[in-house]
């Protein structure tokens, strides 16, 4: 078993992202490419954003810290400290309203070998 403090992740995130021209810093706390579930902190300082991009499977975004705007098509979420958002089947950007870190699940399809049976 493993334990994280996602607060602690947060803070150094979050310095990090500060410290770097391009104003965003992440780091995978649990999964990866050989895991269905992928969780991954990223910070993101006031107005830097994640470009439009496709959903790579089911994924929530858990705002720990700071306000953040979700946008896909016309819609947009905005979510602060404790919101926990679905992110929508579709193309979509992300915006740090301030300071922002956010805790990002991804669940995706894996190919797994037919079981004979």
């Amino acid at each position: 078993m493993e334990k994280f403090s996602l607060t602690a992740l947060a803070r150094e995130q979050l310095d990090r992202a500060r410290a770097v021209p391009s104003g965003r810093s992440a780091t995978t706390v649990y999964g990866g490419h050989e895991h269905a579930l992928r969780q991954t902190v990223i910070a993101l300082a006031a107005g830097q954003s994640l470009d439009e991009h496709e959903n790579p499977g089911e994924a929530t975004v858990y705002v720990l810290t700071g306000r953040i705007r979700l946008v896909a098509g016309d819609t947009a979420w905005d979510g602060s400290p404790g919101d926990l958002i679905v992110v929508p089947n579709a193309r979509h950007a992300l915006e740090a309203i301030q300071d922002a870190v956010m805790l990002l699940t991804v669940a995706k399809q894996m190919n797994h070998e037919s079981r004979p049976g």
